[in-house]
């Protein structure tokens, strides 16, 4: 269906916070009016919600990969002649301040767009808010399949990254070819993420020899999962599906190192940072881990001459010199942060429902992503601009691309 047209036009603020309740600066602004809030002749405001602290702070790092591009942008023009403002505020990963931050964002800064805020629960709380006030609520850091079942239901929302569930469908295969009539223990996040790709997982594997013997679940409050891991070492599995966020993926692979229990470990991609993760627990207890990427990786050699590598890496030195560049969530936040620049170079309008339009119609081919990996969407139906992955491995220095890049296709 087509997203409702805009009801009036409003004057856009220019300025706006940049640093306030812990998040990252923004910058550029203008006085000149515009066609909706948030944008004028120099300048585009757009909104994001990170949990700059608490159980997932690891994630903090996508906002430094993101603010780096858009300066880099700006320092050649901006878009189209206007200047990326990105206005940041910490949810610690919490829905209620994420409500809280989208209304702040949304009524006090007149953001035009809120632009990648961070989680599954977070951004389930604020999408029928967001799309009840006509503001679009783009390129979510989730890979949930919510963003694409019912479009029709949140046309101002859509996802960006692989979905959980064709995640799920890339693990599930590389088991059924790999090491087929498996046995898997699954420990999963008990919200939207953990649920979506666990049962992805156990879908796709439906009438195979592939066999989930036993399930845990944890809290995202929980200081630890001691007890779901010694559970699941005693189940008699195999394999180790690990659908964890960082606090916990390295719990869990420090738990395994210490036990007696050796099974394959799959670990979710949000969970695979070497700097975040696996450096902390020591790299000779992650040799081996199985997991999937779309995004080419900051330390991996055949990258090295790359331009976009190159430009990313220089564009964080200048730009957010504290920022790590071989972190995996900096370079995700750059190459997000790019679609989001070709959203709005190729907007037709200064409007709300223009951005749609673009986010909704796009076929490019995005540098920092992996060669086969594009970014497409095709019409107001399609919520998944990105489906293709690629499973590595950890060879105890490094990950290594395994195979060929899988095209996972469009969730039903």
């Amino acid at each position: 269906m087509s997203i409702v047209a805009l009801s009036a036009l409003v004057l856009a603020s220019g300025c706006g916070r940049s640093d306030e309740d812990g998040g990252v600066g923004g910058g550029g602004g203008g006085e000149t009016a515009a066609a909706a809030p948030g944008i004028t002749d120099t300048s585009i405001k757009l909104g994001g919600s990170y949990p700059f602290s608490g159980p997932a702070s690891a994630y903090a790092s996508i906002a430094l990969g993101v603010q780096a591009r858009f300066k880099t942008e700006n320092e050649k023009g901006g878009v189209n002649g206007r200047k990326i403002e990105f206005v940041t505020l910490d949810d610690a990963y919490e829905p209620q301040r994420a409500v809280t931050n989208a209304r702040r964002l949304v009524e006090q800064d007149q953001v035009f767009a809120m632009f990648n805020t961070l989680g599954t629960p977070n951004n389930l709380a604020i999408w029928d808010y967001l799309n009840e006030k006509q503001v679009p609520h783009v390129y979510v850091a989730t890979g949930a399949s919510d963003w694409g079942k019912d479009v029709a239901a949140h046309p101002y929302t859509t996802g960006w990254q692989p979905d959980y569930v064709s995640e799920a469908k890339a693990y599930a295969e590389y088991l059924k070819t790999e090491k087929p009539g498996a046995k898997v223990a699954a420990l999963y996040q008990n919200d939207g993420f953990g649920k979506d790709l666990l049962g992805g997982f156990e879908a796709a594997l439906e009438g195979s020899d592939v066999q989930v013997v036993a399930k845990e679940s944890y809290e995202v409050t929980d200081p630890t999962i001691t007890s779901q891991m010694s559970k699941l070492a005693a189940s008699g599995a195999d394999t180790f599906l690990n659908i964890t966020t960082p606090k916990f993926s390295a719990q869990a692979i420090a738990a395994v190192a210490k036990s007696d229990w050796k099974p394959l470990h799959i670990l979710n991609n949000v969970g695979s940072s070497k700097k975040l993760v696996l450096q902390p627990v020591g790299l000779e207890n992650a040799k081996d881990i199985v997991s999937m990427t779309y995004v080419k990786d900051p330390e991996d050699p055949q990258w090295e001459s790359d331009a976009e590598m190159q430009a990313y890496k220089a564009g964080l030195a200048k730009h957010e010199p504290k920022a790590d560049p071989d972190e995996a969530f900096c370079a995700y936040g750059w190459a997000v942060a790019t679609t989001m620049i070709e959203a709005l170079k190729t907007m037709k309008e200064p409007t709300r429902e223009a951005l749609m339009e673009a986010v909704r119609n796009m076929d490019v081919e995005q540098p920092l992503l992996l060669p086969g990996v594009k970014v497409t969407t095709k019409g107001e139906e399609d919520g998944y601009p990105v489906q293709a992955v690629q499973i590595m491995q950890f060879n105890g220095e490094n990950w290594e691309l395994q195979g060929e890049v899988i095209q996972t296709g469009a969730v039903e």
